[in-house]
């Protein structure tokens, strides 16, 4: 009888163990083979091999770019050297990139470690820059001022709190203001490998300034991307696992309210909006097994959807751009300017077409 009832929880274990397997590779793509969207003007952007993982590109054309990006779990070409933001110039025919000097006695440059970006320009005309950092493992927001004579960045302030704990995304609305993304609900590596393979959908989106910090979205399966509309109504939040873009009301008090859900069939990295026509241009990964179990033999494929008249009840969601990995592996964001498209990776090259 005992032996009876341990093979029978033994084959119940079993059985919910193929269905979370089953389900974290459906969670993951993993056996989606990519269909080729080319694009005939592109060029493989110069002085970036280490990543690209997220870019802000300002009114006036400039570009900034996070690069070498150490992710746990993520491949790295790079892994001893610390991360930079780069410069580029998407107004010049064959533009490539410099790296900005970082400025301030405060700031540790060996431990940079940049993942989302975000630029703010009050109305002086002074841009900031935020950026997540991932300092020894760590999650932090940097305040930057960007100099643009001097073609560096000016450490103002860290930003820490309890509730910026697993930091991805983040999108400014003031110079200390922001919404944040945590990915994860758990820091320590164990449980956080058991909340992403079980698919615990635990992360969620944060509101910070310094007067107020709260949770104001969560219930996700890894948030990612976070962006706002261009008349600043609405917040959009990709949902990585899920393979949904949200979109939320924004209210006077800082609360978001969810208005609705867009599934796709590719896993959602990071959300740029086009200033002019509100367009969402999202980078994405659409065999993600391969993102987070690097394989030189099997890599990563890139691709890039625009989503027009997202608010509308038929948003219309285009393939600008797939490729199987041979030319881009692991794109996480795609932002236009001017009939211009750069396209950025995780820990690979980054993307300059011309639409």
């Amino acid at each position: 009888m005992a032996k009876l009832m341990v093979l029978t929880l033994l084959g119940l274990a079993m059985t919910h163990f193929k269905d979370h397997q089953s389900s974290y590779q459906k969670r993951l793509t993993a056996f989606r083979e990519v269909e080729p969207v080319d694009l005939p003007n592109c060029n493989l952007v110069k002085g970036i091999e280490t990543g690209s993982e997220d870019l802000e590109i300002l009114p006036n054309g400039l570009a900034l770019i996070s690069s070498g990006l150490k992710y746990p779990g993520i491949k790295s070409f790079d892994p001893d050297k610390p991360g930079k933001i780069l410069l580029m110039d998407l107004n010049e025919e064959d533009p490539e990139v410099l790296e900005l000097r970082i400025s301030g006695s405060k700031f540790n440059m060996s431990s940079f470690n940049p993942h989302g970006i975000s630029t703010f320009t009050d109305e002086d005309n002074t841009v900031y820059l935020l950026v997540v950092n991932h300092p020894d493992a760590k999650s932090t927001v940097e305040l930057f001022k960007f100099q643009k004579e001097e073609k560096s960045l000016l450490h103002l302030k860290t930003i820490r709190h309890e509730l910026l704990a697993s930091l991805n995304d983040i999108v400014a609305v003031g110079p200390e203001h922001f919404y944040a993304t945590n990915d994860h609900y758990f820091v320590d590596p164990c449980l956080r490998s058991w909340e992403f393979y079980l698919g615990l959908s635990w992360s969620y989106v944060v509101y910070y300034s310094p007067n107020e910090v709260k949770v104001v979205a969560d219930g996700f399966d890894f948030a990612n991307g976070i962006n706002i509309s261009p008349d600043g109504k609405y917040v959009y939040i990709s949902e990585l696992l899920a393979h949904k873009i949200h979109v939320y009301e924004k209210h006077a008090n800082w609360t978001l309210t969810s208005l609705k859900s867009l599934t796709l069939n590719t896993l959602v990295d990071n959300i740029s909006v086009d200033p002019v026509t509100g367009d969402l241009w999202i980078g994405c990964h659409p065999n993600g097994m391969r993102i987070f179990f690097y394989d030189p033999e099997h890599i990563p494929g890139s691709e890039v959807i625009q989503i027009q008249n997202i608010l509308t009840e038929e948003p219309k969601v285009k393939v600008v751009y797939a490729e199987n990995g041979t030319v881009l592996q692991g794109s996480t964001v795609a932002s236009v300017y001017k009939g211009k498209l750069l396209i950025g990776t995780v820990f690979h090259k980054a993307l300059y077409c011309k639409l």
